[in-house]
C-alpha cells in the first residue's frame, strides 16, 4: 500500500493550534444534544478551511465531505462532541468553565483529531472517492448516531465504509488498538418499580412491603447473569441504584431499582431483557404486588467487520510499527453508540493509547480525566493515512460518474 507522506513538520506545525483549540472546547463541555457552541466551533474551522457545512443532522450533527473523483464512493470519519454530567476534579488552566460537566470522556479530543485530519486532506492531492467528516451529537446516552442515521446520513453521504475512533486510557499514548469482531459491549438501562401497600414500620402485616421484594430481585439479577447463559459468553447485570421511602419508620408504598446490561451479543442482550422481566413478574405475583419492568437507552454491541478492520491495522502497522500496534485486544463492557452505524455499514472502531509516559492515566468518566494533547498528531495521522490506503485497497460498487 502506498500514501502520500506527511511530513512530521506539517504536523507539527499545526499542533499548538490543534491542542489551543482542543482545551478551549475542554473549558466549554456541553452535554449531549446540546452542543451548540462545539457545533459553531466546529462549524467554523470547516468553512475555514473552505469546506461546504452541513448542520442539523441527529440535532446539532456537523458533517463535511471532501469530494473525490467518484463522489458516490465515500466512507465516514467520525467523531463524537458531547460531554458528561460529572463536576471536573482538576485545576488546570482549560478545566470546565460549566459547574457540574466536564468531558470526561475525550470526546475534545476526538473532535480536534478529525478537524486536523480534514484540514491536511484538504491541502492533499484528490483521493479517489470521497471522505465525509461526521462530528457526531449525543453519543453519551443519547444515540445520537442513531439520529444521524434516521436524519438521512447514509443517504445524503453515500457511504461504504465507517471508521470511528476513541482515546484509551489504558495504553500507551499514540499506540492503537483493535479486533475484529465485538470490542464494545451492548447496553441497555433498566428501570424495576415494585409497588406494594404502604404501613406503619410496626404493623408490616397491615401493608405489602415492596422492599425486601425489590431486594430479592436484585439477588435474582445475579442469578441471571451467572446461570442463564453459557458462561464463557460475558454478561454483566448491574443493579446502580435503589430507592424507596422517605422516613425510617413508615413501610413505604413502592420501591426503585435501576441498573444496566452490558453483553457482546444483541440477541443475548435481548435474552436476559426477557430473563429479567420474566423473573420480576413471577416474584411480583408470588409476594401478592405489582411490577412494572422498563428498559431504555439500548445499544447495540460495537461489532468490527474482518475486511475493515484488517485493513485498519495494516495501516496502523505500516504507519506507526509493530511495537505501537496491539491487535485482538480484549473486548470491553462499555458501550458505545458507533455500533448503530456498524449494523448499517461495514467498518471499524479503533482505539487510540491516552496514557502518558511513564503515567497511569485516570479512566474515563473520571473526574480527574484529561485527554492527552500529545497524541492529536498521531489520530491526525492515522485518519489521513487510511482514507488513502481506503480508496487504494478498494473498488467502489458503484461506477465513477463521468462528468
Amino acid at each position: 500500500m502506498e500514501t502520500t507522506d506527511i511530513p512530521e513538520t506539517s504536523l507539527s506545525a499545526h499542533h499548538p493550534h490543534w491542542a489551543k483549540l482542543r482545551r478551549d472546547l475542554h473549558a466549554h463541555p456541553e452535554l449531549r444534544f446540546e452542543e451548540h457552541r462545539t457545533a459553531d466551533v466546529v462549524a467554523r474551522e470547516l468553512e475555514e478551511l473552505g469546506y461546504t457545512v452541513s448542520r442539523g443532522l441527529g440535532g446539532t450533527g456537523v458533517v463535511a465531505s471532501l469530494p473525490g473523483v467518484n463522489p458516490h464512493w465515500g466512507i465516514v470519519l467520525r467523531a463524537d462532541m458531547d460531554a458528561l454530567p460529572i463536576q471536573e476534579a482538576n485545576d488546570f488552566t482549560h478545566a470546565s468553565c460549566t459547574h457540574g460537566i466536564m468531558h470526561a470522556c475525550g470526546h475534545d479530543g476526538h473532535t480536534v483529531m478529525l478537524l486536523g485530519a480534514a484540514r491536511i486532506l484538504k491541502g492533499m492531492p484528490q483521493l479517489p472517492g470521497s471522505v465525509h467528516f461526521v462530528f457526531q451529537p449525543g453519543e453519551e446516552g443519547g444515540a445520537g448516531a442513531r439520529k444521524m442515521i434516521d436524519d438521512g446520513l447514509f443517504e445524503q453521504y453515500p457511504t461504504e465504509a465507517v471508521f470511528g475512533m476513541h482515546n484509551w486510557p489504558s495504553l500507551p499514548g499514540g499506540h492503537f488498538g483493535l479486533r475484529v469482531g465485538p470490542i464494545m459491549a451492548a447496553g441497555s438501562r433498566f428501570r424495576i418499580t415494585v409497588t406494594g401497600k404502604g404501613a406503619h414500620a410496626a404493623q408490616p402485616h397491615l401493608g405489602l412491603d415492596p422492599i425486601p421484594l425489590a431486594c430479592s430481585m436484585v439477588l435474582h439479577c445475579q442469578t441471571i447473569a451467572a446461570r442463564h447463559k453459557d458462561p464463557v459468553d460475558p454478561a454483566v447485570i448491574s443493579v446502580c441504584m435503589i430507592h424507596a421511602g422517605d422516613t425510617d419508620n413508615v413501610i413505604p408504598d413502592s420501591a426503585e431499582l435501576r441498573g444496566t446490561i452490558r453483553t457482546l451479543s444483541s440477541e443475548l442482550q435481548q435474552k436476559l431483557q426477557r430473563d429479567i422481566q420474566l423473573m420480576c413478574e413471577g416474584l411480583a405475583a408470588a409476594h401478592g404486588a405489582q411490577v412494572e419492568v422498563t428498559f431504555f437507552q439500548y445499544y447495540p454491541a460495537t461489532i468490527n467487520t474482518r475486511a475493515e478492520t484488517q485493513l485498519c491495522e495494516a495501516v496502523i502497522r505500516e504507519t506507526f510499527g509493530d511495537e505501537r500496534t496491539h491487535a485482538d485486544v480484549p473486548a470491553n463492557m462499555t458501550s458505545e453508540d458507533f455500533g448503530f452505524m456498524l449494523e448499517e455499514r461495514p467498518g471499524t472502531y479503533v482505539l487510540i493509547g491516552n496514557a502518558h509516559v511513564g503515567e497511569t492515566a485516570p479512566g474515563l468518566h473520571n473526574p480527574k480525566y484529561d485527554f492527552n494533547d500529545d497524541i492529536i498528531p498521531a489520530g491526525v495521522q492515522y485518519w489521513i493515512s487510511l482514507a488513502q490506503q481506503y480508496f487504494q485497497t478498494r473498488q467502489p460498487e458503484r461506477p465513477v460518474q463521468k462528468p
